[in-house]
C-alpha cells in the first residue's frame, strides 16, 4: 500500500491551507513588533487583536478573557499554579483533579504537592468518566482549585464540565478545564459551561504548533507565570508570536464553521470502525461509546503488544499511536487506561485512532483489513495469547 493514512490527529493535525495563507504576512511582510509605536507594529498589533476576537467568539468569551501563550502545556501551568497561588493566600491548599489527565496537569500537580499543597486524585470509572456527586464529596474547606480536562486525549471520553463547574460554583472553588482536545472538535462555551478558566492549543484544531490560549473568566486575576514584558496586558511576558496566533485563530474559526457537517461523518467512521474491531477475539473498547470524541477509537486487543501493533501498522502505511509508551527503556501501560481499571496485561495491547477531516471512509476500509491481520500475527507468535487460549478454553 503506498497511500499514507494518518490516524493520529490527537498527537497534532495537519496545518490548514486557510490558516497558512492568513500567517504568510506575518512571517514575511508585516513582521513588525506589536508593541513599537509604528506602523509595522501597529499592523502586527491590530492582527493579534483580530484573533483575540475570533477565538473569543468562538468559544463564547469577551476577548480581554483570552490570553496568547506558547499552547496547552502553558495554559494548564498557569492555571493551576496560580489558582494555587491565590488559594493559599487565603489558607486553601487543597486541589481536585482526576487520575487520567493529561502529564501537563498531573506532574504541575505533583510540583504543588512538593510545595505543600495536598491533591485529591477522583476515580474516572471503567467508562471512562468522572462522577459530579465524588466531585462533590470531595470539596473540602480548603479546596482553592478543581481540575478537570473536558475530553481525555487518550480515550476520547468527554466529561460532564457543566455540572462539574456548577458544583464548583456552588462551593466557591475554582473549575479550570484542559479542553484542548475539545476546543475546535466540539461545541464548546464557556458562559454555557460556567468554568472560570480553560486551556486550548492551535496545533490540535489545524492551527500552527508552538501556540495557544487560555480564557480566564473576567474578575480573576491570576499571578504571572512567566515575568518580563508587558505583552498581554501585563499578564504575560513575552513577544507574540503574531503568525501563530493568526493562523490558530483563522484555523479555529474554520474548524468551528465546519463542525457539524465534519463530525457527523466522523461520528459514523468511528462507529464502523469500532464494530469492526469488535469483531476481533477477546478486543475491547476503551471508555464510554456515546459520551466520546467524534473522530477517537480507543481500542484493546488481548495477547497483543501495543508497540509491536503499531510498528507493524505503519508498515502498512497506517499511523497511529498506543497507549503503551516507551520511558528509560521500559515499557510501561498507559496511565489513562490503568485508571480506568484496565490490568496491565490488556492495557500494553491498546491502539488509538483519531481521524480528521483529511480522512475517509477508505481508510476506514484500509484500517479494518490491516489490524486483523496484523493482530493475528502478533498473536501467532505470542505465549502470552497461547496462555489467553488455554485458560479460557
Amino acid at each position: 500500500m503506498n497511500k499514507i493514512i494518518y490516524a493520529d490527529n490527537a498527537a497534532t493535525t495537519k496545518l490548514s491551507p486557510t490558516a497558512f495563507e492568513a500567517m504568510k504576512p506575518y512571517l514575511l511582510d508585516i513582521y513588525g513588533n506589536p508593541s513599537s509605536l509604528y506602523k509595522l507594529g501597529i499592523q502586527s498589533r491590530k492582527a493579534v487583536d483580530t484573533a483575540r476576537e475570533t477565538v473569543a467568539n468562538c468559544i463564547n468569551a469577551e476577548p480581554r478573557e483570552i490570553f496568547f501563550l506558547s499552547g496547552g502545556s502553558e495554559a494548564d501551568n498557569w492555571a493551576i499554579k496560580g489558582a494555587a497561588e491565590l488559594g493559599a493566600r487565603k489558607g486553601k491548599k487543597h486541589i481536585i483533579s482526576s487520575k487520567f489527565e493529561h502529564h501537563a496537569v498531573l506532574h504541575t500537580l505533583e510540583y504543588l504537592e512538593k510545595h505543600g499543597f495536598e491533591v485529591t486524585l477522583l476515580d474516572v470509572h471503567k467508562d471512562g468518566l468522572v462522577r459530579p456527586e465524588e466531585l462533590e464529596n470531595a470539596i473540602r474547606e480548603d479546596t482553592a482549585l478543581v481540575t478537570i480536562m473536558t475530553a481525555n486525549n487518550e480515550i476520547g471520553t468527554i466529561q460532564p464540565v457543566k455540572e462539574l463547574a456548577a458544583i464548583c460554583k456552588k462551593h466557591n472553588v475554582l473549575f479550570h478545564t484542559d479542553a484542548v482536545q475539545a476546543v475546535g472538535t466540539i461545541p464548546i462555551d464557556v458562559k454555557d459551561i460556567g468554568c472560570d478558566m480553560l486551556s486550548m492549543s492551535g496545533h490540535k484544531f489545524h492551527g500552527p504548533k508552538g501556540v495557544g490560549a487560555i480564557y480566564i473568566r473576567k474578575g480573576i486575576i491570576l499571578p504571572n507565570l512567566i515575568h518580563g514584558g508587558a505583552q498581554e496586558r501585563g499578564m504575560r511576558a513575552g513577544t507574540e508570536n503574531i503568525a501563530g496566533v493568526v493562523g490558530m485563530s483563522v484555523a479555529l474559526k474554520e474548524s468551528c464553521e465546519k463542525m457539524a457537517v465534519r463530525n457527523a461523518r466522523l461520528e459514523k467512521m468511528r462507529d464502523r470502525l469500532i464494530d469492526g474491531l469488535l469483531k476481533i477475539n477477546r478486543s475491547h473498547i476503551n471508555g464510554d461509546r456515546i459520551s466520546r470524541l467524534p473522530g477517537n477509537v480507543n481500542m484493546c486487543f488481548e495477547g497483543v503488544e501495543g508497540e509491536s501493533l503499531l510498528l507493524m501498522l505503519d508498515m502498512k502505511g497506517i499511523e497511529a499511536s498506543s497507549g503503551s509508551a516507551c520511558t528509560s527503556g521500559s515499557l510501561d501501560p498507559s496511565h489513562v487506561l490503568l485508571a480506568i481499571g484496565l490490568p496491565h496485561e490488556i492495557a500494553h495491547g491498546s491502539l488509538r485512532l483519531t481521524f480528521s477531516d483529511d480522512n475517509t471512509e477508505e481508510d476506514i476500509d484500509e484500517i479494518l483489513t490491516a489490524v486483523p491481520s496484523v493482530v493475528e500475527k502478533l498473536r501467532s507468535m505470542s505465549p502470552l495469547w497461547e496462555k489467553i487460549i488455554k485458560e479460557n478454553k
